[in-house]
């Protein structure tokens, strides 16, 4: 799976290789979700040759598995944190790493079978059935895999943001 070492071979302090590690991964989680986004505005390109009922199940499809991409890639840098912070049990200070070890113990907040479950996300529901209503009843599904993407993107957020605050403290050590 993930060797335990992922974050602590680029620099000399251990603390630097393990933010630089996580940036890279939390940008690389938040292009997968751009990567959805771009290809769902993609979709009118294919309006004239896919009829609506095939292309917009493909969209909602589209942003069902960036969801899924991110949070897979989400869980592995908390697994690779995880990792790289008992290789350096006691060794090194790691209390710098508090705010990004304190993301992963509050979020995901739900895992993704309660996400897709519209009986237990009664808002999220609500607002895509409004939506679609406005628009297109086909569009229902897309408006709810999009507040599922929204629910990614603000993990990613923050996480990020606990990332350069910790860079911001570390930035004397590289």
């Amino acid at each position: 799976m993930f060797q335990s070492t992922a974050y602590l071979d680029s620099v000399a302090h251990p603390v630097v290789a393990i933010v630089a590690g996580v940036d890279r991964d939390v940008e690389r989680g938040e292009d997968i979700l751009m990567l959805g986004y771009s290809l769902v505005m993609m979709a009118p390109i294919f309006a004239p040759i896919a009829p609506p009922r095939v292309l917009l199940p493909l969209m909602a499809l589209v942003f069902v598995v960036s969801v899924c991409v991110a949070r897979r890639n989400f869980l592995g840098i908390r697994d690779k944190l995880a990792a790289a912070m008992a290789a350096l049990n006691g060794r090194h200070d790691l209390s710098l790493l508090r705010p990004i070890s304190e993301i992963f113990v509050e979020h995901p907040r739900a895992t993704l079978s309660e996400g897709f479950n519209p009986l237990k996300n009664w808002q999220r529901t609500a607002k895509s059935i409004l939506g679609a209503m406005m628009i297109n009843p086909l569009w229902m599904p897309i408006f709810y895999a999009l507040g599922l993407q929204f629910a990614e993107e603000k993990q990613l957020s923050l996480l990020n943001r606990a990332v350069m605050e910790v860079e911001n403290k570390t930035a004397r050590w590289r």
